[in-house]
Formats: structure tokens, C-alpha cells, sequence
């Protein structure tokens, strides 16, 4: 099982990034995503989240409006847009899978994100 996080970086307040999470060996169709943050010296906070199946997106409210979670099953990757950043939004960024089925739960390794000019 593997969950490689790509695309952060350094970025003014105000500018876009976008974050992909590649997934191999599980079924990824069967896995609902989401992407979680960790500030220096907070807790994991979820920021976004995308089911498995038909259903709604989820964001947290402090990014709503702002970033989009979006997957393309078929390259078994899940995307995070990140538009008008703010310095606030800087954290490792994290890719998870919850499996719809099981308890199964993965995460990937991060990326970090800064803001900052």
C-alpha cells in the first residue's frame, strides 16, 4: 500500500497550489480520500474529504469556498486546488484512505506547504 503525496511548496499569500496523492495497492474505487493538514505544534485537522461513491465533497469551514478536493479513479489519484492561500494554511499536508468496507485506513508520508512572501 502506497499513498505518495506531490505539488506543495512555497507560495505568496494569495497564490494556488495543487496537491495529488497517488495510490497503489488497494482498491482505490472502494476508498473514501481526504486530505488532512498538521500546523507546526497543532493537532491533524481534516481539511477536506471526498467519498468513495456518489455522495457530497466535505470541506472544514476554514478552507471552504477556497480549496476543491476532487479524484480520478481510473489514475487512482485524488486531488486538493488550493486557491488564495493564506499563511494560515501553512502545515504538512496528508493523503488518507478510509476503506468503505473495513477499518482500513492509510496515510501517506505529506507534503509541505508554505505561505508566506
Amino acid at each position: 500500500v502506497r499513498l505518495v503525496e506531490s505539488g506543495g511548496g512555497l507560495v505568496q499569500p494569495g497564490g494556488s497550489l495543487r496537491l495529488s496523492c497517488a495510490a497503489s495497492g488497494f482498491p482505490f474505487g472502494s476508498y473514501a480520500m481526504s486530505w488532512y493538514r498538521q500546523a507546526p505544534g497543532k493537532g491533524r485537522e481534516l481539511v477536506a474529504t471526498i467519498p468513495s461513491a456518489v455522495g457530497s465533497t466535505n470541506y472544514a469551514d476554514s478552507v471552504k469556498g477556497r480549496f476543491t478536493i476532487s479524484r480520478d479513479n481510473a489514475k487512482k489519484t485524488v486531488y486538493l486546488q488550493m486557491n488564495s492561500l493564506k499563511p494560515e494554511d501553512t502545515a504538512v499536508y496528508y493523503c488518507n484512505a478510509q476503506s468503505r468496507w473495513s477499518a482500513n485506513n492509510y496515510w501517506g508520508q505529506g507534503t509541505q506547504v508554505t505561505v508566506s512572501s
